[in-house]
């Protein structure tokens, strides 16, 4: 079959040859992006949560010294990654691995994990700015009734927190979408690896990635609409009660903001 000379007939013709590949390689993509953030934001949680721990003259020397030193580890971390270009991070662990390390990592294992360190990396930021914002009064009233550090942030802080880093996160998997594209120097077989096989197969570049960047819209497009339909479910309805056990608190706390929808009426 030979190639139409216009343009969308060329569009239309790669679509009907090669619509299965574009279809793979975008869910390759979708599939490192999605698990990528997620375990990102675990370690960002956690490297997040160590770095607020507050350190104090009257605490135990040995706990001062490895705190320290673990903070130090951590902080080199959120730089080196946070300063580097993924590409470079990409090409930096899948050979040096073999190199320096006698450890010869599998493709898919690689592309998941450089995506999620480096997302780790920008996400310990985010959360130690989150946990930062929150209202120390809340710290000291949690650890007032014996709560520990951990419980603190668990049931208290972090809770707040995670609303308020929730458009960072979108972000960031909006942002590792786009960028598994650079995992494609190691060989991983992801939206942009298989668009410039599928154009190289009949040299139509442009018309290729004209169809690959639509996908990439689509894929970013529906994912920030997801998320801000989350992010207003978080928020809670405009109107609402104050909940409470105690009568008495119950009749001088009521909140209740007024329905637009009554003053129409009226």
């Amino acid at each position: 079959m030979s190639l139409p000379s216009d343009f969308l007939g060329r569009i239309m013709f790669i679509l009907k040859e090669y619509g299965p590949s574009f279809a793979s390689g975008a869910g390759k993509t979708m599939a490192i992006a999605i698990v990528g953030t997620l375990i990102g934001c675990l370690i960002g949680f956690a490297v997040g949560i160590v770095q607020t721990i507050p350190v104090s003259k009257n605490d135990n020397l040995i706990k001062r010294i490895v705190l320290k030193i673990v903070k130090i580890i951590l902080n080199v971390y959120v730089e080196i990654f946070r300063g580097t270009p993924m590409m470079v991070q990409a090409m930096f662990i899948f050979y040096g691995s073999s190199a320096l390390f006698n450890f010869n990592m599998s493709i898919v294992f690689a592309s998941y994990f450089i995506v999620s360190i480096n997302t780790g990396a920008y996400m310990a930021e985010t959360v130690r700015g989150g946990i930062l914002s929150i209202d120390p009064g809340q710290t000291e009233g949690a650890k007032a009734i014996g709560m520990t550090h951990f419980q603190t942030m668990v049931n208290v802080i972090m809770p707040q927190a995670l609303r308020n880093i929730m458009p960072q996160i979108g972000n960031n998997l909006i942002i590792n979408i786009k960028d598994t594209c650079v995992l494609s120097v190691i060989g991983v077989v992801e939206l942009f690896y298989t668009t410039k096989g599928v154009a190289g197969a009949y040299y139509t570049y442009f018309e290729a990635f004209t169809i690959t960047m639509i996908i990439y819209f689509i894929l970013t497009f529906a994912c920030s609409r997801l998320l801000r339909y989350w992010e207003k479910k978080m928020d809670g309805p405009d109107s609402y009660d104050l909940a409470t056990t105690d009568t008495l608190a119950y009749t001088s706390g009521l909140v209740k903001f007024p329905d637009p929808k009554d003053k129409e009426e009226k």
